[in-house]
Order: structure tokens, then C-alpha cells, then sequence
């Protein structure tokens, strides 16, 4: 794996369903790899789960926050927003 790429483990259940489906919808370099207990994705150097792409999915209001119940493993520096929860590698 490239030292530029970032990755998130998503248990994989009905919470996080929603959140799996706005970061593909969200970023499209994304590879989303499916696994019996959870959901791992890689992306090339950033990765956004955004607050409005989830609340269109599941229609209710949603904070960024809410995606940690949800997390296993992540990889990238961390930046949490009112809007988004992102992870980047900075160089």
C-alpha cells in the first residue's frame, strides 16, 4: 500500500450501512472491501464522510461525531468538522 493512502474499518451493520454508502457516493478513488464483520475502505491520499451525504441517505439530522460508534481501525490524520469527518496524509 502507498504511504499516501488512507483507509477506515467500519463495523459492518445498519448504522454504519449509511455512512459505507456517502463515502462511495462521496469519493469515487475510494475501494470499498466488504467483509463478514466489517467494512474497509482505501483512498488515495483523503477520504470525506460528509454530514450532508449521510442525512440525505438515512433522513434525519446527523453529526460526524456519531461515525465513531461505528469505527474499528483508521489510518490518516484526523479532521473533524461540523460537517465532515476527514481523514488525510499529509505530506
Amino acid at each position: 500500500m502507498s504511504n499516501n493512502m488512507v483507509y477506515i474499518a467500519l463495523q459492518n451493520n445498519e448504522e454504519a450501512r449509511p455512512i459505507v454508502e456517502a463515502i462511495e457516493q462521496d469519493n469515487p478513488d475510494a475501494q470499498i472491501n466488504h467483509f463478514p464483520a466489517m467494512v474497509k475502505i482505501d483512498a488515495p491520499g483523503r477520504l470525506a464522510v460528509n454530514r450532508e451525504t449521510v442525512e440525505e441517505l438515512i433522513g434525519r439530522d446527523w453529526d460526524p461525531q456519531e461515525i465513531h460508534l461505528s469505527v474499528i481501525s483508521i489510518s490518516g490524520n484526523v479532521d473533524e468538522t461540523e460537517d465532515a469527518f476527514i481523514l488525510e496524509r499529509k505530506r
